[in-house]
């Protein structure tokens, strides 16, 4: 086996790893890709036989690259979950099938990395969402991450800090109870397909958002409260009557198909067994790249 063939070797052991820092840090599956890619042509242009601690080394150069496109982000606002025209931007759902997820899909979706993990993730200043990923779920220490940044391991420290005091006041504990959550999913459903609004305003917190982000080709939509996402789930009931279970991002939620083709994709955050965010992704393109293969039939 030649020196290329052994590097190669060893990368791909560190792959799917590096997939799933890249994904929490931009929240673009093609995009973290992308970084992945990146990362294996520094390390062709490095002298590998010096690196001590390839994963690490690898981390962060994917850490690097990713700090790298989120500042250069033209779409990046006041607001980062709008692109510049205003329209919402979810992050790339992750869809598997309802019974569990596959190996390489375990590991992506380690840490719980539920769908309002990553919009949470998506307000974050690149460098606090690159302080908090790295050293909160991947145990990266403050003084690898600091050189990366050009902070000091102390100003390093403070910036995963915020990071992590806006996910904790955001993003509610992961109930482990999967039967439990998909309980409140079925009755969500049931609800919207028998336009019982009152049943619907039961289930949905009384502050749920409800995010739907259609593409350039759908007008994406933002609703508040019970009352006005109760409306708006009954007003669309055919997605509702359309529904596969599935899991997103590891947690239950939907997949809406039609003629074989999904039609929308519905992630749940539940607390106390209420919803308290749905975001519906409803972009043609996107959904086009989804995996049919992983809903149940």
């Amino acid at each position: 086996m030649s020196g290329k063939e052994l590097l190669a070797r060893r990368f791909e052991e560190h792959r799917t790893h590096l997939r799933a820092v890249a994904y929490r840090m931009l929240g673009s599956l093609s995009e973290a890709e992308d970084a992945v890619q990146e990362a294996w042509l520094k390390l062709n242009r490095s002298d590998a036989d010096a690196v001590e601690n390839l994963g690490g080394w690898l981390t962060t150069v994917v850490g690097r690259v990713c700090l790298d496109m989120l500042r250069s982000r033209t779409t990046r606002r006041e607001d980062p979950l709008h692109d510049q025209n205003g329209q919402v931007r979810l992050p790339d759902p992750i869809v598997s099938r309802a019974d569990g997820l596959d190996p390489e899909q375990e590991i992506l979706l380690a840490d719980s990395v539920g769908i309002a993990l990553m919009v949470v993730l998506e307000t974050l200043a690149p460098a606090e969402r690159l302080a908090f990923v790295l050293h909160d779920l991947f145990a990266v220490p403050f003084d690898e991450i600091a050189p990366v940044l050009g902070r000091s391991p102390a100003a390093t420290r403070q910036l995963a800090s915020r990071g992590r005091r806006r996910v904790q006041g955001v993003v509610p504990p992961p109930d482990p109870d999967q039967a439990r959550l998909r309980a409140v999913v079925d009755a969500f459903l049931a609800a919207s397909r028998g336009g019982d609004f009152d049943a619907l305003v039961d289930v949905l917190d009384p502050e749920v958002v409800a995010r739907s982000d259609g593409g350039t080709l759908r007008p994406s939509l933002v609703r508040r409260g019970a009352a006005e996402v109760a409306s708006q789930a009954i007003t669309f009931a055919r997605f509702a009557e359309a529904a596969r279970p599935a899991l997103v991002n590891g947690l239950p939620g939907v997949v809406a198909l039609a003629e074989g083709r999904a039609m929308s994709v519905m992630a749940f955050t539940i607390r106390d067994g209420r919803i308290i965010a749905l975001d519906i992704l409803t972009d043609p393109e996107r959904l086009a790249r989804i995996d049919l293969g992983a809903v149940d039939d």
